[in-house]
């Protein structure tokens, strides 16, 4: 049994958790809660009229990407970024003609153009999520310049996934009350 000694009062530890309002820290609590949370994941999903795509994981996501997307989740992306296609067409670099001949055949994006939507799609979730799903407020501060991000608005760092993972980190420090 734990004694816990001050200059006034000797008391046991049950004693003391008795009469304090502070929760004892449960480490096995804690390591449930933890793994309910993993084994849930996080679901990211994109629709298209083909289906919806969903991934829980980075395993998952390369599974997807190597199999290919419709060209069509270029619109998903301009829609959940709020932008035209247009412009996530020059992100992409593909001309207008070119995307419209592929999505008429049902052309699949290269492994790479894959893999920029569905971590572009997982980061704007994301921004949505940070945002407390107030999408009005989330598109501002895409097309804001942005201190953190060298004084360039977030949507223009859409063309890699080096510039992708920045708006993350960005997002990462404005969910955490960094300057973002």
């Amino acid at each position: 049994m734990l004694h816990i000694y001050s200059k006034n009062t000797t008391m046991t530890a049950k004693e003391e958790n008795k009469t304090s309002n502070i929760k004892t820290f449960n480490p096995v609590n804690s390591i449930k809660r933890a793994g309910d949370i993993r084994a849930v994941g996080s679901k990211w999903a994109i629709v298209t009229s083909v289906g919806k795509v969903t991934w829980g994981t980075r395993r998952e996501r390369v599974e997807i990407f190597r199999k290919g997307l419709p060209y069509e989740t270029i619109e998903v992306i301009g829609q959940k970024a709020n932008l035209p296609v247009k412009q996530v067409l020059h992100y992409f670099g593909f001309a207008q003609t070119t995307y419209n001949k592929k999505k008429r055949e049902n052309d699949l994006l290269s492994v790479r153009d894959s893999e920029v939507v569905l971590v572009l799609s997982e980061v704007l979730d994301f921004g949505l999520e940070v945002f407390n799903n107030e999408k009005e407020k989330f598109h501002r501060w895409l097309k804001k310049p942005n201190l953190s991000l060298g004084g360039v608005a977030p949507e223009s760092l859409f063309d890699s996934i080096s510039g992708i993972l920045e708006v993350q980190n960005a997002l990462n420090r404005v969910e955490y009350g960094n300057m973002a």
